[in-house]
């Protein structure tokens, strides 16, 4: 992992030199000899370099390379962070490098926020998974290793990091397990990884089948029936507050670690990618993750089913009824929509067990990706509040959400012959996916505030590798707006 180091004092010879430069001002870095700033300045010359987002200028001394980041005109949090990222990619094949923190024209930010926030950028961007590849060649591999902020007061930068850093830690966590093949990241290899996470000071407990019957997850082990791989409910809490016995808030996540349909099986269109349909539960673990790191002053607790959707001989049927734990009963119209039934089991269980009167599902059920692309994560909400500070903590951290109303599908539409409701009408296309929602609210009691984050069409980019989506804005709402 990326290390990065925050002095005052000397640099040793070598390393890469960077100076930060905002659009359309001159290259004159305090921490550069003459030689070095008039080199830079020629090269920018050559390339036309005027300081414009995401661009480069370098240059070279007889000691070392000099680059030029491009910052744009408008500098806050979130282009620099961008920015961090867009460097992780520019230095890939040095090893040290130093970025000098030093004011910039038109930013109002401190020297130690500027580096701070391009050290979250260069964290998330120097995040790479080849943990399975055997013939890579050595220069097909990062080679960075340190980033160096040198500035006038280090000991201030280093502590407004130590945040960034936890959530830096948690979202490349996050990306890991997203993207751990499925034979690899079996339920049980979810939730014993999650145990892991006991040194933290997190309180974590593995429902195993005998528990989920007790305690009637009748959904859960519906959902698991056909496969060989056992279901597993993990219940993580964080006590920050540990004078109070109240929750502030109740996290719940979907975790099928892979998705085959059921005896609906997928197109093979569909299966691609089915390994990530536990993205909501590593966001849920990872937040929770991310909290006890920054020893955050709340009390938050986390509910995540981890099972595989596969067609065995066991495997639920269309047509069958369940119970749920609510004891509402549900058939069974399409084995393929059967993160909704996980869900509503997780919600029921936090009310019921938990007394959690503020709860956000985060799920990966689809139907939106036509609608929304990869700009925004859908988002309903029973709760006006709730859905500004999330929709706020969203453009904050650049996770975007966009609102949808919760009555978007009729309630009677979901009427059954034989039992309570349907689970679905058919393909998991938009109509289906808002009938989930419909769905999910049967589980909400009243008086419980609630949102749901649907995160389908944000977990990958395009290369189909994960991207975290959904730790930073939860991140951002529990500790500053919850």
């Amino acid at each position: 992992m990326l290390e990065i180091v925050f002095t005052s004092g000397r640099i040793g010879a070598g390393a890469v030199k960077l100076v930060g430069v905002t659009e359309n001002t001159r290259i004159n870095s305090s921490f550069l000899s003459k030689e070095e700033n008039s080199l830079l300045k020629k090269a920018s010359q050559h390339s036309d370099f005027r300081g414009k987002f995401g661009t480069f200028a370098e240059a070279y001394s007889k000691n070392t390379k000099i680059i030029a980041l491009g910052l744009g005109k408008k500098i806050d949090a979130l282009s620099l962070k961008k920015a961090g990222a867009f460097l992780a990619e520019k230095l890939f094949h040095d090893e040290v490098a130093v970025y000098f923190a030093e004011p910039l024209k038109n930013c109002k930010l401190t020297e130690a926020e500027i580096a701070k926030y391009l050290a979250l950028g260069l964290q998330l961007g120097a995040y790479r998974f080849d943990k399975y590849f055997t013939s890579k060649k050595a220069d097909e591999y990062p080679s960075l290793e340190q980033v160096i902020f040198k500035l006038k007061n280090p000991d201030k930068a280093r502590e407004q990091y130590k945040n960034l850093a936890a959530l830096a830690n948690a979202v490349r966590y996050t990306r890991d397990l997203v993207n751990e093949p499925a034979n690899f990241l079996t339920p049980e290899a979810f939730a014993a990884d999650i145990l892991r996470l006991k040194y933290l000071g997190l309180e974590i407990e593995v429902l195993e089948e005998e528990a989920l019957q007790e305690k009637d997850f009748s959904l859960v082990r519906a959902v698991a029936k056909g496969s060989a791989q056992a279901p597993k409910v993990v219940v993580i809490k964080w006590k920050g507050d540990p004078k109070s016995d109240d929750w502030d808030l109740g996290l719940a996540g979907k975790g099928v670690t892979f998705d085959g349909g059921g005896l609906v099986l997928k197109s093979f269109a569909g299966l691609q990618n089915m390994k990530s349909d536990m993205a909501g539960a590593a966001v849920v673990v990872a937040t929770l993750k991310a909290l006890a790191l920054q020893c955050c002053h709340k009390n938050i607790i986390g509910v995540i089913a981890l099972v595989e959707n596969m067609p065995g001989e066991n495997a639920m049927k269309v047509g069958d009824v369940y119970a749920s734990m609510s004891g509402q009963t549900v058939e069974i119209k399409n084995t393929d929509a059967e993160g909704r039934l996980l869900v509503a089991d997780l919600l029921w269980y936090l009310q019921k067990e938990y007394d959690v009167a503020k709860i956000i599902d985060v799920t990966t059920l689809g139907g939106f990706h036509s609608v929304l692309r990869d700009k925004y994560a859908a988002l309903f909400s029973n709760a006006e509040a709730l859905q500004k500070a999330l929709i706020a903590a969203g453009q904050k951290t650049g996770e975007n959400l966009w609102a949808f109303p919760l009555d978007i599908f009729p309630d009677k539409a979901m009427a059954s012959n034989v039992a309570d409701m349907v689970n679905s009408l058919g393909p998991s296309q938009l109509g289906s996916a808002a009938l989930a929602i419909a769905f999910l609210k049967r589980f909400i009691r009243k008086g419980t505030k609630w949102a749901h984050i649907e995160i389908s069409n944000m977990k990958s980019d395009e290369k189909g590798m994960a991207t975290g989506f959904g730790v930073e804005l939860l991140n951002s709402f529990i500790n500053e707006d919850l």
